[in-house]
């Protein structure tokens, strides 16, 4: 089913009826007056076809970038208020810019910040949460006719600004479609679709269709950047249809779905991977002392996210464990965890960095045994040594070697992502098999 029959279901199967769709234009779509104006062509489109539409956008290009770079020439370390006070900007000079694109094409744009907007957040700095979307406004501004262009990636909690976080205008037009009840929410952004992986390290990748939410939520959360796992978090709990594609093509996108049953028959839907990730080890934790939830609590206490951890038991009375961190939290969680020592008298802790996280996601690795062992070998066959391993139902995810990234990306996408997979995916787990016994 193509993307685009979404709306012609809409307007075939039932009596016709306005369609309420939200559109999220991320930066690289809004990255110059040129690209606004297309922009705003594209929305007049859809308005003209008679729907309502709700515009969110992010910041032009790379300006968030250049106020973070502003900040930082003030202090290395800028308060946090005023950081988001400051990079909030960016948005509005978007969403104003439309507005009046709009205005120049008869159409009554009309912008508004995330306060205006009736976005509220908890009370955080940085990567605040969206906890409600007040949308009398919305309502009121789409009854008089006009189109709402929303700025993304931002809120209000109490009287202060608050930012979401990188990649939150994904989430604000998701919540936004929610709380408006949308029929559809479109993600535009500089590619056409979600890939089997990205197309730069794989040249034959392919666009799919569909995804379920499952697997885009844990592509997002390895490391695919097409979306903000908040954003699909929030779509699969309320339900929003949610569709990628892209502002400079008119080509279908991939529809984020409760089920895309039709690629079931492809145990691996995609390859996820993460660049710059760093290994921490701490070794000779007393056992006595509670010491895991003691390390691990601290860390949360201190805003350090922890992914992948391994724990062995070394000695009756002491355990070692190892997690992964972002590389550019390496130095402040090695600080964290100094701060313990005292408390805990653990041995020592070592660090390494130049690492790497793969992944194969898919729904159909649930039914299907020996995935794993076949990821195994690929890259023992590769020469890729593996450093950590961590499972879900529906993916396996390895620390390799920074270097050899792109490669292991390579050869598992040959591997689980052929043409006849389900043929070639059988006989390379019996050829496992076969070997193990």
């Amino acid at each position: 089913m193509a993307v685009g029959s979404i709306l012609l279901d809409f307007l075939v199967t039932k009596e016709w009826r306005r369609v309420r769709i939200v559109q999220k234009y991320g930066g690289t779509s809004v990255g110059s007056i040129e690209r606004i104006e297309a922009v705003a062509d594209r929305v007049a489109k859809t308005c003209s076809a008679g729907h309502q539409c709700v515009v969110v956008v992010s910041a032009m290009g790379h300006a968030t970038d250049e106020l973070v770079q502003l900040a930082r020439g003030i202090d290395p370390v800028p308060e946090p208020r005023e950081m988001d006070a400051l990079l909030s900007t960016g948005e509005q000079v978007s969403a104003a810019l439309l507005a009046m694109a709009l205005h120049k094409r008869g159409w009554p744009g009309r912008s508004f910040t995330g306060w205006q907007a009736g976005i509220v957040t908890e009370q955080v700095h940085g990567s605040a949460r969206i906890e409600d979307v007040k949308t009398e406004a919305l309502r009121k501004s789409l009854d008089a006719g006009e189109i709402p262009v929303v700025t993304g990636f931002q809120g209000i909690s109490g009287e202060t600004v608050t930012t979401l976080g990188r990649g939150g205008s994904d989430t604000t037009a998701v919540a936004v479609a929610a709380a408006l009840h949308a029929d559809l929410c479109e993600i535009y952004t500089d590619v056409d679709g979600v890939y089997t992986t990205d197309p730069r390290v794989v040249a034959n990748a392919r666009k799919l269709e569909q995804i379920s939410y499952d697997e885009m939520l844990e592509m997002a959360n390895l490391g695919a950047q097409v979306l903000h796992p908040r954003a699909v978090e929030n779509a699969k709990q309320f339900g929003v249809n949610l569709v990628v594609r892209s502002s400079f093509s008119n080509e279908e996108g991939t529809l984020v779905a409760e089920s895309a049953g039709y690629e079931q028959h492809e145990v691996v839907t995609g390859i996820a991977f993460e660049r710059e990730v760093a290994r921490i080890a701490v070794l000779g934790i007393p056992r006595a002392q509670h010491g895991l939830a003691t390390v691990f609590g601290y860390l949360a206490q201190r805003g350090v996210n922890v992914d992948v951890i391994v724990q062995s038991l070394v000695q009756a009375e002491t355990v070692d464990v190892s997690f992964t961190v972002k590389e550019d939290d390496t130095q402040r969680t090695l600080r964290v965890l100094e701060e313990l020592r005292g408390q805990l008298s653990y041995r020592e802790i070592v660090a390494e960095q130049g690492l790497a996280k793969v992944s194969i996601v898919g729904a159909g690795m649930i039914s299907n045994p020996g995935v794993a062992a076949r990821m195994f070998s690929v890259l023992a066959d590769g020469e890729i040594s593996i450093k950590m391993v961590s499972t879900s139902e529906i993916k396996v995810s390895c620390i390799v070697e920074s270097q050899e990234l792109d490669r292991a990306v390579q050869q598992l996408h040959g591997a689980f992502l052929t043409e006849n997979l389900g043929e070639s995916f059988t006989q390379t787990t019996s050829s496992v098999a076969k070997h193990a016994y």
